[in-house]
């Protein structure tokens, strides 16, 4: 007579084999997820102050139901990608980072630096009334730390977060409250991808838009990536001011 083979496998293996198909799928590091994000805020930063000068970008190829698809519509369209995952990243790096204040610091100072490209793309003048994007992950940052520091102190965490959402409101930052409390949605969902998408797309502008931006957050992988060191970090951040002002002064050019 044969005997029957018996194999054990433990909680382990098997919770390997279950997230087999998925991490089959993520493939997306880090780095690779900024480049997106920069090229599509690229992108849909052309559409939004350059594409304005002319009349062609704004015909219509077909409409979907009572939308027309243009030029125009598909550039903002591929730019939506770029908050999330700026969102996404922010809240990547505030989990891993070791110094808090120093993440903070960098982050306020490039809005700081951002705010006369900012102003001047948009209405070419310096009193322009909103602030960018940057204030606006500064005051997430900021809710994060609020959540981790105060966690068993929930008047001080309430009042912090009740202030900054207030301030999200005032300074009328890009975004404005709807990002400052996407920021904090996707870190006390983290590890719910499905949740953070219908949520998270439910807070932002334009949603069915927005929804399709979560699929390359589903694809990290938790690799930093290619983008190393401390120059590649400010690079990073050297590039939304830079691009800001490198339109403004192509679009003063186009118009002569």
């Amino acid at each position: 007579m044969h005997k029957k083979k018996y194999f054990c496998v433990d909680n382990r293996h098997i919770h390997l084999m279950r997230n087999i198909p998925q991490q089959r799928y993520r493939v997306l590091s880090g780095s690779t997820l900024k480049v997106m994000a920069m090229a599509s805020m690229l992108i849909d930063h052309i559409g939004c102050f350059i594409m304005p000068l002319y009349e062609t970008p704004f015909q219509p190829y077909f409409t979907v139901g009572s939308k027309d698809v243009s030029l125009y519509f598909i550039f903002r369209l591929i730019g939506r990608l770029a908050f999330p995952i700026f969102a996404f990243l922010l809240v990547e790096g505030f989990m891993h980072t070791h110094n808090h204040k120093r993440y903070v610091l960098n982050l306020f100072v490039f809005a700081l630096l951002s705010e006369i490209p900012w102003n001047l793309v948009h209405d070419n003048t310096l009193l322009f009334p909103s602030q960018n994007v940057l204030f606006t992950l500064t005051l997430g940052l900021l809710g994060l730390e609020a959540l981790t520091r105060w966690q068993h102190d929930r008047k001080r965490q309430t009042l912090s977060l009740l202030l900054l959402f207030v301030l999200s409101i005032v300074m009328r930052a890009d975004y404005g409250c709807a990002g400052f409390s996407f920021i904090l949605l996707l870190y006390i969902l983290r590890g719910r991808p499905l949740l953070q998408c219908i949520i998270g797309s439910s807070l932002l502008p334009r949603r069915w838009l927005t929804a399709w931006t979560f699929i390359p957050l589903a694809m990290y992988d938790g690799r930093r990536g290619f983008i190393q060191g401390r120059w590649g970090k400010y690079l990073f951040y050297a590039f939304y001011p830079t691009h800001l002002l490198i339109l403004y002064l192509v679009r003063l050019h186009l118009m002569g």
